[in-house]
Order: C-alpha cells, then structure tokens, then sequence
C-alpha cells in the first residue's frame, strides 16, 4: 500500500499562481490577477476558508494604488529576516553553507529541465514553487512538505505582522498536509543595523568587517550543509524565465 490511500489531487495551477501572487506586485502582476483568481477557483485544490483569504488577498491588491502595494511589498518582504522569501536566508543566513546548498538546489531543477534566469536565486519562493508544479502531483506534495517548516515561519511572521500575504503561505501549508503552527519569532534588529558598515575611517578597526560572506562552496564533513533531493526528477518544461503569470 502506498503513502496515499488515493492520488494527491493535481495542483499545478494553484501552485504557480500562489508563485505570482509573491511577486512584485507591478503592473504586470496588477494586470493578471483576474488570470489567477481563475487559476485558483478552477483547481479547488484549497478549502473553502483559505480560498476565501486569497481572494481577499487579490481583492486587496486590485483595489490598494499600485505606489502603496510597491511600498508594502517591499516594506514587508525586503525590510526584514523572518519574511524574507529567499528560504535558505531562514537556514544558513549568510553563512558559507548557504552556497553548497543552492547549488544542490540548482542542480535538482536543472535534472527536472527548470533552468533559471541569470540573477536569480534558487532558493527563491516562487521558483521553489514553479519547479514543484512541474512535478507528479505526489512529488510536489512531498518538495512541499520538505520546506513546509521554513514556510511556517514566513507565516507565523506575516500573520504576526497582520499581513493578508500570510494565506499564501497557509495555502501552501495546506497543499503539504503540514498544520500550521504558532512559532516563537525572537526580535530581530534593524535592516540597516543587520547590515551597517564599518566607518572608512575609525583608527583602522577591522570591525564589521568579519561577516561571512556567501561562498560557493561545498563542505565534505557536513552533508547537513545541503538539502537533499526531494524527489526524482522527471521531464518538465523547460523555463528561462523565474516565474510569469501561470507559466
């Protein structure tokens, strides 16, 4: 008997379309929300109760100004570690590991035939997102579930934060079968405090300037440095793009 008692329902539309709704919201993304209302309502892979937020969600950002839903976006995803929506950031920070384990991460889209777009971070949400919808939907459950923890966290701090982006990262929750749970979320200081520079100046002090910076590397003593796969890799689409409005 297999781990289902029946197949996981397919989710390859929802998962793109929640991978769009993490996008910058410009006016490209403005553009396509009707496209990923459809998206979602068409699958009804969601309950009733999540597909309820989202669509408060895609109602909010249709009707904020597009200026404040810039502001918001980056005040929110770009201003600060628990919401970051680079998920290694919320393991190895930006320690040397963090790039053995994007390269590891690289090289399971490219065997599934995902090849990313210059400048862009495997780690990133959204393209974590896109290579699951290229899956079986049995595989994308399980990818899900695999980073389902780091996915609580983001949540737990955009629910803390009252953010309605927070029933994306429910939603996907919920496609991995993983409840969603309260998390402690320690105090964190400052963006410009996190990553203040050390005076040109200040009688030669080498302060600040011991911060590990991101190497690509691997480390042979400590597997645990990179994830492992998550499952095998099938023929999917080729991509060149990060993500698109349902890809």
């Amino acid at each position: 008997m297999g781990l289902f008692k029946t197949a996981p329902r397919p989710m390859a539309r929802t998962l793109r379309a929640l991978a769009r709704l993490l996008a910058y919201p410009d006016a490209g993304l403005r553009a396509h929300l009707p496209l990923l209302r459809a998206a979602l309502r068409e699958e009804g892979t969601l309950g009733a109760a999540r597909a309820a937020e989202l669509e408060g969600l895609l109602a909010h950002l249709a009707q904020q100004a597009p200026l404040d839903a810039e502001a918001d976006y980056v005040q929110l995803f770009d201003s600060g570690r628990r919401t970051a929506l680079h998920l290694f950031e919320h393991v190895h920070g930006d320690s040397r590991e963090r790039g053995a384990a994007l390269i590891d991460l690289a090289q399971t889209y490219e065997r599934a035939g995902l090849f990313l777009a210059p400048g862009q971070m495997p780690d990133y949400l959204p393209v974590a997102l896109e290579f699951a919808s290229t899956q079986p939907p049995r595989e994308a459950v399980a990818f899900l579930g695999e980073i389902a923890h780091l996915v609580n966290v983001v949540f737990a701090a955009l629910e803390q934060r009252g953010s309605r982006y927070a029933s994306v990262m429910g939603a996907l929750l919920d496609l991995a079968g993983v409840p969603a749970r309260a998390v402690e979320l320690p105090a964190e200081p400052p963006l410009d405090e996190l990553w203040e520079e050390p005076a040109a100046f200040d009688g030669c002090t080498n302060a600040g300037q011991t911060r590990k910076g991101v190497r690509v590397t691997r480390r042979a003593d400590d597997p645990a440095a990179a994830p492992r796969p998550i499952a095998a890799a099938t023929p999917a689409m080729p991509a060149t793009a990060a993500h698109g409005a349902l890809q």
